[in-house]
């Protein structure tokens, strides 16, 4: 959900001082709202049930928006790769304390304050945010995935944040992974693709804890997949991108989306309560996988002129965006149902979106910015989050 701008194209090899070069492809901003967009479908029809008979289409899309999570994954894992392999070939080594330094200023500051404001307001308003010393400690050391994966969804406004979890778990090894080299690299993210599936396997074939609950969707070792498709495909590219036409790129986009689609109506991968056998686990979740890498291999390097400035900008406050608007939606369809009745859910959910863009863009301008001006002192590899 974050990072950076640059307008080169780079060699297989990218040299010093082509990897000390600023680093910002706005194109992948555009992306992240796109999968942010994604996830707030989801939780719309969470809320707000879409009647499949009269609007299939639109039901199917909502239906696979928790893919846009993976999105997040495979684009973050992309993103770092891509900057700590610049890194280390502008200077020799990777600067590991000043990589903690980054993600500490780039994911702290926000998730503590939305967190933590969350637990205070459910103070008066109960609901709202986590309402146990137990949750509080799980979602302070970030492993709130954890404490879902073994007892089962919490408050609403809460549950999204478990995703942070599983990314700042990536972070505490990817710059170790990275110190590594290319070929080491390219055998621990094949074994963690083994891993991954391998734990796929294991709840196809009847896991669940609690009783009647999946936590398939939050357990870690299954969203690793998408880290470690990240990173291998960073390493494919070496710096380049790829010169399509626009056609070409929305075929790959048609492709991504028929894959995701075929993972949740044929494979039934649902981030609830899945139902899959382990043959339709394995081809699922490869689908779910192969769909996030074609989205972005069809969206990276696509030309300026193709880029709303507005989407750009949405791009860049996603993360405040994917922070705040599942307790607006929960606001909206749950507190203030009463005075929405009659409106219908359409009306609801533009006025969840516009509320979310509005807190979003106030954060970003306010609270964000300084920690990241801040951030810029640890930059090895110039870049914009």
């Amino acid at each position: 959900m974050r990072d950076a701008r640059t307008t080169m194209d780079l060699p297989v090899a990218p040299d010093a001082r082509h990897a000390a070069a600023r680093y910002y492809r706005p194109e992948l901003d555009v992306l992240r709202f796109i999968a942010f967009l994604f996830v707030f479908m989801t939780h719309r029809a969470d809320l707000a049930p879409i009647d499949q008979a009269r609007h299939p289409w639109f039901h199917a899309f909502a239906q696979i928006g928790v893919y846009g999570v993976p999105v997040f994954f495979f684009l973050s894992a992309f993103l770092i790769t891509e900057l700590l392999e610049r890194e280390r070939s502008a200077t020799g080594t990777i600067d590991v304390r000043a990589f903690y330094v980054r993600r500490i200023l780039r994911i702290w500051p926000l998730y503590f304050l939305v967190f933590f404001g969350l637990v205070l307001l459910n103070l008066v308003l109960p609901g709202a945010g986590a309402d146990s010393p137990a949750k509080w400690l799980f979602f302070t050391l970030f492993a709130g995935n954890w404490y879902i994966t073994f007892n089962g969804w919490i408050e609403y406004p809460v549950n999204p944040m478990w995703s942070l979890s599983v990314e700042e778990q990536f972070y505490i090894v990817i710059p170790f992974l990275a110190s590594l080299g290319r070929r080491a690299l390219v055998a621990v993210n094949v074994a963690v693709l083994a891993v991954s599936y391998g734990v796929i396997v294991w709840y196809a074939r009847g896991f669940t804890t609690p009783p009647g609950f999946s936590g398939q969707w939050t357990n870690s070792f299954v969203h690793f997949q998408f880290f470690a498709g990240g990173m291998l495909l960073a390493l494919a590219l070496r710096g380049r991108r790829p010169d399509w036409h626009i056609a070409a790129r929305a075929g790959l986009w048609s492709a991504a989306i028929a894959a995701w689609l075929v993972a949740s109506a044929v494979c039934g991968i649902k981030a609830d309560y899945p139902q899959s056998t382990v043959t339709e686990s394995l081809a699922g979740w490869g689908l779910v996988l192969a769909g996030a890498a074609l989205m972005l291999v069809a969206t990276l390097g696509t030309p300026q002129r193709f880029l709303p400035a507005p989407l750009v900008y949405l791009g860049r406050i996603s993360y405040g965006l994917y922070l705040t608007h599942i307790f607006f939606f929960w606001l909206v369809y749950d507190k203030c149902k009463p005075w929405l009745a009659g409106l219908g859910g359409d009306v609801g959910m533009l006025l969840a979106f516009a509320a979310t863009v509005a807190v979003a863009s106030v954060l970003y301008r306010t609270f964000e910015t300084p920690f990241l001006r801040l951030k810029r002192r640890f930059t090895r590899v110039p870049s914009r989050d």
